[in-house]
C-alpha cells in the first residue's frame, strides 16, 4: 500500500525510497514488530480469559509439562496479524508471489486455527480429524504450487532448481504434486517442532530469513548473473513478508521465552510451516528449504521412524517422539534443548546460504 507513494517522487525526496524493497522490509519489520509488543499482553489476556483452563496438556508428555497447565494457546494470532497487517502496508500489491504466500499462510492458520479451538473448548488434545487436515492443508498447496507454477517465467515453469549446481530437472506435471509435498510437509514439520517454549519460532525466523535473502537474490538479475543462479522475476518483494515474519516472531518471542505466557498452537505452527515451503517453491529452493529447515526434517523423520518401527517391532526408537522430548526424557533441560536447536538451525541456515556461492 506504502509503495504508491513512490509514484509522487521526482527521483530526489523522500518518496522515492518506498521503490526500494530493502527500505520497506525495514518498514514491515519494525511495524511488525511494535504490533507485537503493543498487543501481545491484551491477547494473551484476553485468550487466558476466553479459554479458562488453557491449552490441554499430554496425560503421556513429559512430567516437568504438567507446570504448564493453564498456559493459553493460540499465540501464532499475535504473529499471523502483525505479518499480515504489515505486510499489506509495505509490500508491492500487485506481486503475485506475495498473495500466494500470503494466503497459504493464512489458509494453514485457519486450520490450526480451527485445530486450536476444538482442543481448548473440548478441553481435550484431539482436534480437527487428521485427515480433515490433511485434506485441507492438500487443497491450499494444490492451488498455491499451480499458481506459483503459472507464474514463473517460462525456462523455469515445472523445473526443479538442484543446489550446488547450475542444473534444472524438467519435473512436468509431477511439479505441482512436487510443490504440494513441500507446503504440507513443511507446514506439519513446523507444527511437529512446536512442542517446547520458544522452540519452533526462533528456527521459523532464521529458516525464513534465509529464504527472504535468497528470493531477494533470485529476484535481482545482476546477483543471478554474478552468483549462476536462475532468476525469478518479482521473487524480491518477498523480502518484505520475510521482515513482517520476523518482525512479529520477535514480538510473540519476548512472551513466549520460557516460561511462556502464551503458546503459539497450531494456529501459528501450521501457518508458518506453510509460509515456508510456498516461499520454496516460489523462488524454486525446495531443496534448500530442506537444508535451511533441517531441524524441522529430522523432528518430522523421528515421528514416521517412531511410529513405523513401533507398528512392526512393538518397541521404540526414541524414549519419545518427536526427538525434542526424546532429549527431555534423557533429563535435559528445555532451555538447553531449546538453545542447542537454535545453534543447529543457524549452523543449517549458513549451509543453505552457500548454495548460492558453492556452485
Amino acid at each position: 500500500m506504502l509503495y504508491l507513494l513512490s509514484q509522487l517522487s521526482d527521483g530526489g525526496d523522500v518518496f522515492n525510497l518506498f521503490r526500494y524493497i530493502t527500505f520497506r522490509a525495514g518498514g514491515a519489520f519494525f511495524t511488525a514488530l511494535i504490533f507485537g509488543f503493543v498487543f501481545g499482553r491484551p491477547l494473551i489476556n484476553f485468550l487466558r480469559v476466553k479459554q479458562k483452563r488453557g491449552q490441554p496438556i499430554r496425560s503421556d508428555g513429559p512430567t516437568t509439562h504438567f507446570s504448564k497447565a493453564g498456559t493459553p494457546t493460540m499465540g501464532g494470532l499475535l504473529i499471523l496479524t502483525s505479518l499480515v497487517i504489515s505486510t499489506l502496508l509495505w509490500a508491492q500489491l500487485s506481486n503475485p508471489y506475495v498473495w500466494i504466500v500470503l494466503l497459504v499462510t493464512l489458509g494453514f492458520g485457519l486450520i490450526g486455527f480451527a485445530d486450536d479451538y476444538a482442543k481448548v473448548t473440548k478441553h481435550t488434545v484431539a482436534g480437527v480429524s487428521g485427515k480433515v487436515r490433511m485434506g485441507l492443508g492438500i487443497l491450499i498447496a494444490f492451488i498455491a504450487s499451480f499458481a506459483a507454477a503459472s507464474f514463473h517465467p517460462p525456462g523455469l515453469t515445472n523445473n526443479l532448481a538442484l543446489p550446488f549446481v547450475s542444473t534444472l530437472i524438467d519435473l512436468g506435471i509431477f511439479f505441482v504434486p512436487f510443490g504440494m509435498i513441500v507446503i504440507v510437509g513443511a507446514a506439519n514439520a513446523v507444527n511437529l517442532t512446536d512442542g517446547l517454549d520458544g522452540l519452533a519460532i526462533m528456527p521459523v525466523m532464521i529458516a525464513s530469513a534465509t529464504l527472504g535473502a535468497i528470493a531477494y537474490a533470485v529476484g535481482r538479475v545482476d546477483f543471478t548473473d554474478y552468483l549462476g543462479i536462475h532468476y525469478v522475476p518479482g521473487t524480491g518483494e518477498l523480502l518484505i513478508f520475510v521482515s513482517a515474519l520476523v518482525g512479529g516472531g520477535l514480538g510473540f518471542l519476548w512472551y513466549n521465552a520460557p516460561p511462556a505466557a502464551v503458546f503459539m498452537g497450531d494456529t501459528g505452527s501450521l501457518a508458518l510451516g506453510g509460509a515456508l515451503g510456498a516461499m520454496a517453491v516460489c523462488i524454486k529452493h525446495e531443496i534448500v528449504l530442506a537444508i535451511v529447515g533441517g531441524l524441522f526434517v529430522v523432528e518430522a523423520l523421528s515421528v514416521i521412524i517412531q511410529v513405523l518401527y513401533f507398528k512392526k517391532t512393538g518397541r521404540r526408537v526414541f524414549l519419545m517422539a518427536p526427538i525434542h522430548h526424546h532429549f527431555e526424557k534423557k533429563g535435559w533441560a528445555e532451555p538447553q534443548i531449546v538453545i542447542r536447536f537454535w545453534i543447529i538451525s543457524l549452523i543449517l541456515a549458513l549451509i543453505g546460504l552457500a548454495t548460492l556461492k558453492v556452485r
